[in-house]
This record gives C-alpha cells, structure tokens and sequence, in this order.
C-alpha cells in the first residue's frame, strides 16, 4: 500500500510504504531471549532520499549548508560533489544524496516529521527479493547482493527508482549504495564480548563470526562491518539514507 506522507515544507510529498509487522532475526542477538524481534508495522521511503529533497531542505534549514554546518555534525568530504553550497551543479536531482553525515540524514528526517529506520526495521525491509518478503536463505539473492558489494562504486549513481521494487514496494535497498540508519554502531562484534568497537578484525571473523545465527549470511556480515566503522559525522560516496515514521496518527 503507497502512502504519500510530507510536510508543507516540500513541494512534493514524499512516497512511503508500509512494512511489517514482521519478524526479524538478528545476526548478533543482544541476548539468548532475542534471537527473534516482532517489529510493529512502520512507514518507509520507497526511494532514497534524493539531492533535489536534500537541495530543498538545506535551504530551508540553512545551518545545515555545506559551508555553513559544524564539523563535529559532518566533515569536510559533506556534499563535496555538489557544485556549491545551493548548487548540486552536475549532481541531478534525481540521484540519491550521498556524502551525507548522519547528523544531517536524522535532521533531514525530522524536519519532515519522520525519522531514520532503525537497523532491524531496515534490514527486514531489505530481507525482501522481489517475490518474498524474507529471501535471505535464497542463494540467487544473497549471489546478487554480494556481486554488487564487490563492485567499485560508479562515477555517477543512477536515478533512484529505476529497477524492480521488492515484494514490500521499495527500491533500491540494493545495487544502488548504503544507507544510514538511526541506530547504526549498536550491532558490535566481539571476539569474546559485546564490549564495543574492538580495532581487531576479529570481531569479523573467527570467534565473532561463531556466534552468529546464520554463519553463512555473507550480506548481512558485511552491512554490519561496514556500519560499525562509521562515525555520526562520516561522509562517503556510496551511502545515503532514506526515512521511516511510526504508523500511529498517520492519515490514509
């Protein structure tokens, strides 16, 4: 079901989609009673959020401008490629914002009154192919998403929305480039405990790895080795974000 859910703010409201409820299995269960999460049912992005969206809300929230914004909320690669500070020059308004801090993404979200997803809520929207909705332990999927993991990133992103929406209506959670979410250094690996960030590699291997609960989820390792190493004011060229918002007092 496609909800358009937006503030006055934008010109154009947003496209949202209801996920869930649902069951999500974590890699790395906080505890023995965890290892399986009901999650009520929420509102997505269909896309990520765009440089035109991005574009509108900087200037509306003008403290959140490249030259303008604090260095501890992002650093100095934010929103590099854009030709200046109101000016996204060759970026076109339809590819997804990228070199974006997630300071800016959760500002950006709450200016709309949403909110980034959280990482389950993200990763049982991005269990689903485009004919079920949980297709982890389908080898075609896990192929494809691995495949595009060992891809260099392309000199220019293609245009959100451009490929088939999986079985929930969303697009892009794949093959196009990470995505923040709101609670993105939580999941820690550890060779003996959940003890925090560890500079070892072993917390991706070996004994961090022995107490997964699907050891051979290669996607599902990588997305949490990659979240892990990143700090709130990061900026990089293959993650973006999109936003979530809870479905009570939302109107149809």
């Amino acid at each position: 079901m496609l909800l358009l859910v937006g503030l006055s703010a934008f010109a154009e409201q947003p496209a949202m989609v209801k996920v869930g409820p649902g069951v999500y299995r974590p890699i790395y269960p906080a505890a023995a009673s965890q290892t399986e999460l009901t999650l009520p049912g929420f509102l997505l992005d269909v896309t990520p959020v765009t440089n035109g969206a991005l574009l509108a809300f900087v200037t509306a929230q003008p403290q959140w401008r490249r030259d303008r914004v604090k260095r501890v909320f992002a650093d100095r690669g934010y929103l590099q490629h854009w030709e200046g500070p109101l000016k996204p020059g060759e970026a076109d308004p339809d590819q997804p914002a990228r070199f974006v801090s997630w300071f800016v993404a959760r500002a950006y979200c709450a200016h709309r009154g949403a909110r980034l997803p959280t990482e389950a809520e993200w990763e049982l929207a991005a269990a689903a192919d485009e004919t079920e909705l949980d297709a982890r332990r389908t080898p075609a999927f896990r192929d494809r998403l691995l495949a595009w993991y060992a891809q260099p990133n392309p000199a220019r992103l293609p245009k959100v929305g451009a490929g088939k929406p999986n079985a929930w209506g969303l697009h892009d959670l794949h093959g196009l480039l990470w995505e923040w979410v709101l609670d993105f250094g939580n999941t820690m690996i550890s060779s003996d405990s959940r003890d925090g960030k560890d500079p070892s590699g072993r917390r991706f291997c070996g004994a961090g790895a022995a107490n997964a609960s699907e050891k051979d989820d290669y996607p599902s390792f990588m997305r949490i080795a990659f979240r892990s190493s990143l700090e709130g004011n990061y900026t990089i060229g293959n993650l973006g974000f999109r936003c979530a918002r809870d479905l009570s007092g939302v109107t149809r």
